[in-house]
């Protein structure tokens, strides 16, 4: 009989529960539950939902009964973000979004007390506002008695494996998205932690992906009349559930996973902390089985996503595959942005913002959607090529194939426009990489394969790829050297 578990993969915008089958040869995936991740600002604060978003993993639990035995479950969710408990285990308040404006100017407070060098050496995590040390950092300058009160910080996938299961652990992927882990330990960065004044007992041990966290509380069990399940700690942090997926056989790739966040980067033996990679601000991230990611955050898809809600909020309904055909028809290489440029991270009009970038640029300006949205698919195009040079300056390897993975890839435009900027091949493909990824983490896990080498196997076997191949590259040449500085290159 096939083996059966359960995937939550918590997206920064949806969510969904997939039931993951595995025959010996071929995992298959069948959503069971959907739902969407709507944060709520209350006075001046922007919310993640979570007892909502509880209430919908319960859902989940729930309608998998209906599947007959589920032998395990996991969760990953997006990085950095966390919640704190108190000492009779209960949730102090709704975890806080990392793009609300709490973090502004704390990076610049932490360089003054631990030198931006001696932090990254550390560390080796790309500096962003949004990261987890700089939360705490704003935490304790402007509401200090909550940590006062808290007893655990729990990442957000181990905040939903807490209440499921009683256990306060922290898994090691999620724990590398914090800029308070210690890369070559394999730890808590605590000296770190003491500068930035966050004190050592807020956090709990840190285990590795493919551990079992524990079983389902009684309680969960009787409130929702489920049998019994190990909960397994998979890759915490969506990227690294994704990256279990890439259908890579080479050991030296480049990957591009793509939703609203990019992440381009490759997999390492051991993280990469010196002068080239501070320079360039890349980050590592602990992966699966000992692996580390090296890689680069650039805003994805959330532009697009962001000007869809924009419309919406105009009273224009718009579909992602309408956008993507409007961008198709506009003319090429009229204006650029740069995707990583503060303006674009909150939530709003981002249809003014690039309007407004342009014009502050010298650039023409968008005169319609179309031109609007070519300007955005692009910017970001050779925001990656920018964000490749980089890798390979770092590592001293050139990759020939980039995999392209995860929801992005539904947008062939953004896929051949990829390929064109990076003068790469381009395999795009699986679209459903993170719950793959969390997927065969829980097979390996339970036994059912062998490792991480052979669960790659298994999923280029159980899902198809796209190819790309580079198109117009004189055009995309100059394109590049002409707008490198306006999208942020170096």
């Amino acid at each position: 009989m096939a083996k059966e578990v359960l995937a939550i993969d918590l997206g920064a915008s949806s969510g969904r529960a997939m039931i993951g089958r595995f025959d010996g040869e071929k995992i298959t995936l069948e959503e069971i539950h959907r739902f969407t991740n709507d944060p709520v600002t209350l006075g001046n604060t922007m919310y993640w939902d979570f007892l909502r978003l509880f209430f919908e993993i319960k859902q989940s639990l729930i309608k998998s009964k209906q599947y007959g035995k589920v032998d395990s479950l996991g969760i990953d969710t997006w990085g950095v973000d966390f919640g704190l408990i108190d000492k009779n285990g209960r949730l102090i308040e709704n975890p806080v979004h990392y793009r609300d404006s709490r973090t502004h100017g704390m990076v610049e407070q932490a360089f003054g007390l631990i030198p931006r060098e001696s932090f990254y050496a550390v560390t080796g995590n790309q500096f962003m506002e949004i990261n987890t040390a700089f939360q705490l950092m704003a935490v304790q300058k402007n509401r200090p008695e909550l940590l006062e009160q808290a007893d655990k910080l729990l990442m957000m996938p181990n905040l939903f494996t807490f209440f499921l299961t009683g256990e306060k652990v922290t898994e090691q992927s999620i724990a590398s998205t914090s800029q308070l882990y210690d890369q070559a330990g394999g730890c808590w960065a605590y000296r770190l932690a003491e500068k930035l004044g966050i004190r050592e007992s807020l956090f709990t041990n840190i285990v590795p992906a493919g551990s079992r966290i524990g079983t389902l509380s009684h309680d969960i069990m009787t409130e929702l009349d489920i049998p019994d399940m190990d909960v397994i700690a998979v890759c915490g942090h969506d990227t690294q559930a994704a990256m279990a997926a890439v259908p890579a056989a080479e050991k030296d790739f480049a990957f591009l996973s793509c939703g609203t966040w990019s992440l381009l980067g490759t997999e390492l033996d051991e993280p990469l902390t010196d002068e080239k990679a501070c320079a360039c601000d890349l980050t590592n991230e602990a992966g699966y089985g000992g692996k580390v990611s090296f890689l680069k955050n650039i805003i994805g898809l959330w532009l697009i996503q962001e000007t869809r809600r924009q419309w919406q909020r105009e009273g224009r309904e718009v579909s992602f595959g309408e956008m993507e055909d409007m961008a198709r028809q506009a003319a090429p290489f009229r204006c650029f942005i740069d995707p990583d440029d503060p303006r674009f991270v909150p939530s709003g009009d981002i249809p003014d913002r690039v309007r407004h970038y342009c014009m502050e640029t010298s650039q023409p300006v968008p005169e319609d959607d179309g031109q609007l949205l070519r300007c955005i698919y692009e910017s970001l195009a050779l925001k990656y090529r920018a964000a490749l040079e980089e890798l390979e300056y770092c590592t001293g390897k050139k990759y020939e194939t980039i995999y392209m993975i995860g929801g992005g890839i539904r947008s062939e435009l953004l896929c051949q426009l990829t390929a064109n900027a990076c003068k790469r091949r381009v395999s795009a493909g699986p679209v459903e990489a993170t719950a793959l990824g969390n997927v065969a983490v829980q097979l390996i896990a339970c036994g059912e394969i062998a490792d991480l080498n052979a669960a790659r196997q298994v999923i280029a076997a159980s899902d198809k790829v796209c190819v790309y191949t580079p198109e117009s590259p004189m055009q995309w040449e100059k394109a590049y050297e002409d707008q490198k500085l306006i999208i942020g290159g170096k």
